[in-house]
């Protein structure tokens, strides 16, 4: 069954390959044009004032994503964490964040005031919130979103990237681009922001080539590397990412400070690997698709469509398949191989998760793992691979559990 699903792959395994022999490239050329030494892997401590990694590396990530500025920091402690810091910087007490790809991911909804009373959201200071769902075919509703973001108070639109835990495909860089262009029709002074977590490196452009003015990230997911141990980022509009830096800190300090702590070398170096990573994982989910068509079970993104994220939605229609499924993947994992994932109620979400992630980073979404709300219709998400020989085996292993079970 392996053999007849890898050779399924072959030609979208070269189109990935492609894809990351050109991002290596971008990269390559931005460590090149601001000089990287050794010198920017020293870490520092206290303040971390003149830190030239940490001031470097937010140079490069600004070229990488063609932004006026970035901000890459340690002390991001999740990408819920960055997106969060991104969001402050776009509104006003009164004014108002419009989502336009329907509700955001679980963790976000606490942060934003529409789950939940959490002192210090967004809702606590005053900060409005609206949605526009997608259309019946699972699509950005283009005249929706016109309508809505050409209300008055309107001040900052939101896109998620990524499927999430819902069963929409993730948007392409070029749908993500229309939306901007539609937003810009009507309301040109609106921020836009992109959640970008799971889609960096998945394509030669990022959403802010296409006119978003900000995008937030995890560096434990794709642009890590899998070598990053923590940490998330934000790049964007120079006034944006300096309001973000006052959220991160506080007004007065911004990015200034932020010690590093000797883990520079870990970031640059996540960073170089990052494309090449991605790849790999995108292999390994384009793997896990050729494997369900095999097994008759639906999953998304199939075999030959476009991958905007690293993200492989396999509906397995029971808690049994479930837990079978994430049995197999964690027993595939090089760390924590020998425990059994069992549902619990994980904060931010409102029932519990299943979660199989034997990763040697805690909770990095870049290396093979799987997930997914115990909830009707019992879909798994699967991401992931630092290598695809590894995620090939993973797979292997996560399909005999379920046929075994």
């Amino acid at each position: 069954m392996a053999r007849r699903a890898e050779e399924r792959c072959r030609a979208r395994f070269a189109e990935i390959d492609a894809v990351a022999e050109k991002n290596t490239l971008r990269v390559m050329e931005a460590f090149q044009e601001f000089k990287v030494s050794d010198a920017c892997f020293a870490g520092t401590t206290g303040y971390g004032y003149d830190d030239l990694g940490r001031e470097t590396l937010d140079k490069i990530y600004a070229r990488l994503f063609n932004t006026e500025a970035a901000l890459v920091r340690i002390g991001f402690v999740n990408g819920t964490h960055a997106l969060t810091t991104a969001l402050f910087a776009l509104a006003r007490p009164g004014e108002t964040i419009l989502s336009v790809t329907g509700t955001p991911y679980d963790t976000l909804r606490q942060a934003l005031g529409i789950s939940g009373e959490a002192f210090g959201s967004l809702k606590f200071y005053g900060v409005n919130y609206a949605e526009v769902d997608l259309n019946s075919e699972g699509l950005p509703d283009i005249p929706a979103i016109k309508a809505c973001a050409a209300q008055s108070g309107v001040s900052a639109v939101i896109i998620q990237r990524s499927r999430g835990y819902g069963s929409r495909k993730a948007l392409t860089v070029e749908e993500i681009g229309g939306i901007c262009a539609a937003v810009r029709e009507v309301n040109p002074a609106a921020n836009i922001m992109v959640d970008n977590c799971y889609g960096e490196f998945t394509d030669i452009i990022e959403p802010t080539h296409v006119g978003a003015d900000l995008v937030a990230g995890s560096l434990i997911k794709n642009i890590g590397g899998g070598i990053a141990p923590t940490g998330g980022y934000v790049a964007g509009k120079k006034e944006l990412v300096e309001r973000a830096a006052m959220r991160l800190t506080c007004p007065g300090i911004g990015g200034e400070c932020g010690s590093t702590l000797g883990n520079n070398r870990l970031l640059y170096q996540g960073l170089f690997m990052a494309p090449h990573i991605v790849a790999q994982a995108l292999k390994t989910a384009v793997f896990c698709a050729a494997m369900m068509e095999e097994l008759d079970i639906d999953s998304s993104p199939t075999v030959d469509e476009k991958r905007s994220d690293i993200i492989q939605m396999i509906k397995l229609g029971s808690p049994e398949r479930m837990e079978r499924f994430c049995l197999g993947i964690q027993a595939g994992a090089p760390v924590d191989s020998y425990v059994t994932p069992e549902p619990w109620q994980m904060p931010g979400y409102d029932c519990p998760v299943i979660m199989a992630a034997g990763s040697f980073i805690q909770g990095s979404s870049i290396e093979l793992s799987a997930d997914g709300p115990m909830r009707e219709p019992y879909i798994v998400y699967m991401q992931g691979g630092l290598t695809y020989e590894s995620g090939k085996l993973g797979i292997l292993m996560a399909v005999s559990a379920m046929l075994e079970g």
